[in-house]
């Protein structure tokens, strides 16, 4: 069974985004061994300038480290700048890292400030969820249910309509 983890900064602060976060997991768990590691954001003033920003990303990337080891890891960074794709082509993203025999999908989740540059460059594909602006953790919560809705494509589920 292939892993998936969502490699998150932040925590998920709203009771009705853990709740369904949860509900994902829980539906889930059928199609992968998912593991959601949520990693401490960068303390910022309030009005950070791009000095800080650029440290609180570095930071941030370093402790990402840990997790995006390439060999059998296929890394994916969330980022605004990143491709866009349909749920079909995520589906077929993730079976073939199964095909190929990869054991671990790392989806990357920077902080509202983004991904560490050096982090992305690591990445194996850069993923736009779209060209609008979700709130962060929903958007949390929206790749999860793609996730979830890739497998259901996978399995030939009516599911995806």
């Amino acid at each position: 069974m292939i892993r998936i983890n969502l490699i998150c900064v932040g925590k998920l602060k709203e009771k009705y985004l853990r709740d369904a976060s949860a509900e994902y997991e829980k539906r889930l768990s059928g199609f992968c061994k998912l593991n959601i590691i949520e990693l401490n954001e960068a303390r910022l003033p309030s009005e950070p300038n791009d000095n800080e920003i650029i440290k609180a990303l570095r930071a941030e990337g370093t402790a990402m480290e840990q997790y995006i080891d390439a060999g059998s890891c296929h890394n994916i960074a969330m980022c605004i700048e990143g491709k866009q794709m349909s749920s079909e082509k995520l589906s077929k993203e993730i079976e073939s890292c199964a095909v190929k025999g990869v054991s671990t999908v790392n989806f990357i989740v920077g902080s509202s400030f983004g991904i560490d540059e050096n982090i992305k460059k690591r990445a194996d594909l850069r993923l736009s969820m779209s060209e609008m602006t979700f709130p962060h953790q929903l958007a949390r919560v929206m790749l999860l249910e793609q996730i979830y809705r890739a497998f259901q494509i996978s399995v030939g589920s009516r599911y995806h309509k």
